[in-house]
């Protein structure tokens, strides 16, 4: 067995396990603060299927994030206030179902994602970054200017969604669902990571040239790619709302842009498990170093530039060895 499949398999034990054991032992606030890291572990998972696989280094992806967001306040803020969404061609009175909300939200992300992608994978570099940083700020300031959903001051929602059979209020239970979508998530990318389209969005990545003279578009396969993680991150925006039953503009900053970014490298870029590896000690060390100081980002500030200086591989590259691997 290859190192970091044995990482991989350890780390999901961990998710497995350690809620379970901190539930059954009462400390149900633990089971809150891993199921957050799930949440984010999975927009981190979007983020890395484009930039670890696609090298598209995406400083905008808080705008998929925040159409996740919004598009579960804004389905379930209707139902609760028995102000129907639409009322021509049929009524819709919105929905606090999350297979519905989140198909709404992977359908959105993937939209938006379309949109950004179609002019800002016409450039590249310093130009890209610059460009979905654009588009993430551009919504952020739409947010903040749409009052019908609470504008600057967000928008609540009372009670956490629904899903068949289960009940949700119950943050074990809740939790493994959250747990059960990153695992599902993961196994696509590690699909598309080995299908003929991930060799294609590697060779785009190292060689768009050669690529394009043996008759394959890189324009195609990378805005495929970034639609696809787009969806992938809208998910999580709409999971990330759900869980704190809370949406604002924040969600379309470009910090929380900096921070899906900083879960990929702190992990590993390129590794499958990275961003969750990633996710986790981010969360650490905001739950750790966060009670001692405010200014805690210091410290994430130092651990960053030694992972960029010493172990460009990430934490997944300490523990399992340099060779990037999505098994």
């Amino acid at each position: 067995m290859r190192r970091e499949t044995f990482v991989n398999i350890a780390a999901l034990a961990a998710l497995f396990v350690l809620p379970v054991w901190a539930n059954a032992t009462g400390e149900t606030y633990w089971v809150t603060l891993t199921t957050k890291v799930v949440i984010l572990a999975i927009a981190g998972v979007g983020l890395n299927l484009a930039l670890g696989l696609g090298g598209l280094v995406s400083f905008g992806h808080a705008a998929f994030f925040g159409v996740g967001g919004y598009v579960m306040g804004i389905l379930a803020s209707h139902l609760q206030d028995y102000v129907p969404l639409l009322t021509w061609p049929f009524l819709f009175e919105g929905s606090n179902q999350m297979p519905v909300i989140w198909l709404v939200a992977l359908v959105f992300g993937a939209l938006t994602a379309l949109s950004i992608g179609l002019l800002s994978l016409r450039t590249s570099g310093v130009y890209f970054i610059m460009i979905t940083l654009a588009f993430g700020q551009m919504l952020f300031y739409f947010a903040i200017s749409w009052p019908a959903y609470g504008g600057e001051d967000g928008l609540s929602i009372y009670v956490r969604n629904e899903f068949p059979g289960l009940n949700t209020l119950v943050p074990i239970e809740f939790y493994g669902l959250c747990l059960t979508v990153l695992v599902a998530v993961l196994f696509l990318v590690w699909r598309i990571s080995l299908s003929s389209f991930g060799l294609a969005l590697g060779a785009a990545r190292q060689n768009a040239e050669r690529l394009q003279a043996v008759g394959i578009e890189p324009f195609r396969i990378r805005l495929t790619a970034f639609v696809i993680s787009g969806a992938i991150t809208a998910l999580a925006g709409a999971m990330y709302a759900d869980l704190n039953r809370f949406v604002s503009p924040n969600m379309f900053s470009w910090q929380t842009s900096g921070e899906i970014m900083v879960f990929v490298i702190l992990g590993g870029v390129g590794r499958l498990f990275g961003p969750v590896l990633g996710a986790a000690l981010f969360i650490l060390m905001e739950h750790i170093l966060g009670g001692m100081s405010e200014f805690w980002h210091i410290y994430l500030g130092f651990v960053l530039l030694g992972v960029v200086l010493f172990a460009r591989g990430g934490l997944m590259g300490l523990l399992a060895g340099r060779e990037v691997s999505h098994d």
